[in-house]
């Protein structure tokens, strides 16, 4: 006759759950080194590649300006998950003083990808001279008696906010920014030059 088989013990239960929670603790890890290093979010990346004012018009008179400003933009998403931007915007400072804004639309870039932009809005009329600058200015003949140079200077300063969700499951938060200095010639109001 055999004998009946001897049910466990409590020392091969207890090992067989050592083993298990190991092998937990190691897929745990992996998982975390593969999240770090290939699937790691990154920011996007905003360059500008042109900016244009198709309208533009002075008041020698009362020393004001205003114009239709647009600017093109790529953006580009380096991450292995898609980009859902929402809360993003564009505005026009003009010696600190926000003269211009534009809210961006809310949009997707899928992964690897990058997306052209083009944002354009009217800009109402402004002062051409800030008017902490005007004592240092002085007076000069005619005009509104403010001295008006060559060339005037905004910022353009676009955020983009988003997340990219990683494996559907994690979610992280990703910030871009591209900030410009627009130099604008006075006379005809062209475009001489940009840096960001």
């Amino acid at each position: 006759m055999s004998k009946p088989p001897r049910p466990p013990s409590g020392r091969t239960n207890l090992a067989s759950c050592i083993v298990a929670t190991v092998f937990l603790i190691f897929v745990i890890i992996i998982i975390f080194i593969v999240y770090f290093t290939v699937f790691k979010p990154h920011d996007p990346k905003i360059s500008v590649n042109a900016v244009n004012l198709p309208s533009f018009s002075v008041s020698y008179n009362s020393s004001t300006v205003n114009f239709t400003f647009s600017q093109y933009v790529a953006v580009e998403n380096p991450n292995k998950a898609a980009f859902t931007h929402y809360d993003s915007t564009l505005q026009l400072l003009y010696s600190g003083n926000r003269v211009g804004f534009m809210f961006i639309p809310a949009g997707t870039i899928d992964s690897g990808r990058t997306q052209y932009m083009a944002a354009t809005f009217a800009v109402q009329s402004f002062p051409l001279v800030a008017p902490q600058t005007v004592s240092s200015m002085g007076p000069v003949q005619g005009g509104g008696g403010y001295r008006v140079g060559p060339t005037m200077e905004i910022e353009s300063k676009m955020e983009m906010a988003g997340r990219v969700r990683v494996l559907h499951i994690f979610t992280h938060h990703v910030d871009a920014k591209a900030d410009c200095k627009v130099v604008i010639a006075v006379s005809d109001g062209s475009v001489l030059g940009f840096h960001c």
